[in-house]
């Protein structure tokens, strides 16, 4: 199985089907696939392969996460699908300069992190700092919370 497939899996456990929250600023959603992002798509009647499509397209592909070690794809994958800065997070985490654009001096600098455990966990850690500080915290912060420590403790391998 593919990297990208198993961090699709993880994905889409954690997104879930239909949902439209008023309360979620993703407003209505399936499979984690949103109507705001995506005003063109049939929310309701998303497939999990167009969802997978658009997620190749849109999230994996764009940042580059195939070019990643395995782990740090996930964390970035995750944290793109979700919200955040994980280009930031994982330029962070790894030593290289921070401007938020992911590049072949950040790829390389991942790819030569000589802790790639730790870099996760200080991908996750920049992704919690930023998680509380959200104004659905008190909503949604348990969720948000149990997402990262299970995509801390998944297997990529």
């Amino acid at each position: 199985m593919s990297s990208f497939d198993r961090a699709l899996l993880f994905v889409l456990a954690q997104e879930g089907g239909y949902v439209n929250d008023p309360a979620d600023a993703g407003g209505e959603t399936r499979y984690g696939i949103s109507k705001r992002q995506y005003p063109a798509e049939d929310i309701r009647n998303l497939t999990v392969e167009r969802a997978r499509e658009l997620y190749r397209r849109d999230y994996w592909d764009k940042h580059r996460c195939n070019e990643l070690p395995a782990h740090m794809a996930l964390a970035v994958f995750d944290a793109a699908v979700n919200g955040g800065a994980p280009i930031r997070w994982l330029q962070m985490a790894v030593g290289a300069s921070i401007d938020g654009a992911i590049g072949p001096k950040t790829i390389a600098a991942a790819n030569a992190c000589k802790d790639k455990p730790r870099a996760v966990r200080d991908m996750l850690a920049s992704r919690m700092m930023y998680l509380t500080a959200l104004a659905g915290w008190s909503r949604y912060g348990l969720g948000w919370t149990r997402r990262v420590v299970d995509l801390a403790l998944y297997r990529m391998d």
